[in-house]
């Protein structure tokens, strides 16, 4: 271990400016050293590539078992039952892992390819027959998923806008209590309520990921008190991440007339273009875990019981691993990027995310020749994801789609 200084920023990765632009800090961060105190907080941060895949595959001493926000479980009640998913370890992790990773595996998505390909196509049409101006977020991003998504998992309509403020809250709470959560708090209860009500057996339609949640627990592959916490983290995780990702790839295509052509081209890269704008923009920017030991990182020590903040959108744009890593790029092998995180604790959904981009990527390249900004877009502040809450833009169809 060296006995040189660890290096400090007095700096608050959750304010208003650094989470519009986190980017100067990401490069701060990752020319400090490997490690850096950020004296604001008192914890230990993370913004090299390197080590941030490190801490993410290493679960044995980096829990997630003490909360993956500011809050140490430890020592603090968390505001509501722990995620089984991301904020639990071996052994606890691991059937409601094991359970989910079959339910979300490749048989299903088969099964659900052609429907979603087609709703995509719906969508689009819908959208383009409103107008050539419209907000991609709202008409796209955030719309494909609410459509497609709760219907998979087999939530009822009513209530789905609830949604994306209880996720938006859920994130936020991962962060310090400041203006963002406390903007929250009000709809607490009821969005929780709701969210809650909703992982119940009776709520779920036959078929769906949740009604298979509950068969597993019938099973004895989880228990019966763990199957509701499995569906509510299919619905706090599995939208708000999705929509951003969708927004992401196409605030890209919109700044990025040339590899919208490609993708035009060759739409084989839909699935590409999505984790490449995942890399580049990283709708989850950030995650703590909790030393277990001392551990020794970079040649720097990070006590037992502390937490250290993994950056993973400094870590997808680290030159040390990314050539030109601030240009989005359709030539890229994005694969390897920690936008879905690493190891044990991988984003579960991510092959689902991943085709619902696939499916309105495809249906948008069929109909659209260009995707051009309107206006200046407007990010939604989190203290966890990075997020459009406006993109303006105006699409010129095929001609063969003109009236």
């Amino acid at each position: 271990m060296t006995t040189a200084t660890l290096p400090s920023i007095d700096a608050d990765p959750f304010a208003p400016d650094v989470l519009e632009n986190p980017f100067p800090l990401h490069a701060a961060l990752r020319d400090a050293g490997p490690v850096v105190h950020l004296t604001r907080y008192d914890v230990y941060a993370l913004g090299r590539y390197e080590h941030v895949h490190a801490a993410l595959t290493d679960w044995q001493s980096l829990q997630s078992g003490a909360g993956v926000g500011l809050s140490n479980f430890r020592y603090e009640k968390p505001w509501r039952p722990p995620s089984l998913l991301l904020e639990a370890d071996p052994p606890r992790h691991d059937a409601p892992r094991a359970v989910l990773t079959k339910i979300l595996g490749p048989r299903a998505l088969r099964r659900l390819r052609e429907a979603w390909f087609s709703d995509a196509e719906k969508l689009v049409d819908e959208v383009l027959a409103d107008g050539e101006e419209f907000d991609a977020v709202t008409r796209l991003a955030q719309a494909f998923p609410l459509r497609v998504f709760p219907d998979a998992v087999g939530l009822p309509k009513e209530g789905r806008d609830n949604l994306l403020p209880y996720g938006d809250h859920a994130f936020n709470a991962f962060g310090p209590p400041n203006a963002l959560v406390k903007k929250g708090e009000p709809r607490v209860p009821e969005l929780a309520g709701w969210v809650g009500e909703q992982c119940r057996r009776e709520r779920l339609s036959a078929g769906g990921f949740g009604a298979q949640i509950w068969a597993a627990a019938d099973r004895g592959d989880l228990t019966h008190d763990q199957a509701p916490l499995v569906v509510r983290s299919l619905l706090t995780a599995g939208v708000d991440t999705t929509v951003h990702g969708l927004a992401a790839v196409l605030y890209a295509f919109a700044t990025h007339p040339a590899q919208w052509r490609r993708l035009r081209e060759d739409p084989s890269l839909a699935r590409v273009a999505f984790d490449e704008a995942v890399r580049w923009q990283s709708p989850v920017q950030t995650f703590f875990r909790t030393a277990t030991r001392d551990v020794v990182i970079g040649g720097h020590l990070v006590p037992d019981g502390r937490k250290l903040l993994m950056f993973l959108g400094a870590a997808n744009r680290d030159p040390r691993r990314w050539h030109d890593p601030d240009v989005f790029d359709l030539s890229r092998d994005p694969s390897g990027h920690v936008g879905f995180g690493m190891g044990i604790h991988q984003c579960v959904g991510q092959h689902v995310a991943r085709l619902e981009a696939e499916a309105l990527l495809t249906a948008l390249a069929r109909r659209v020749e260009r995707i051009d900004l309107l206006g200046t877009p407007r990010q939604h502040l989190n203290n966890t994801l990075r997020a459009w809450e406006s993109v303006p833009v105006r699409v010129h169809p095929v001609a063969t789609m003109r009236p």
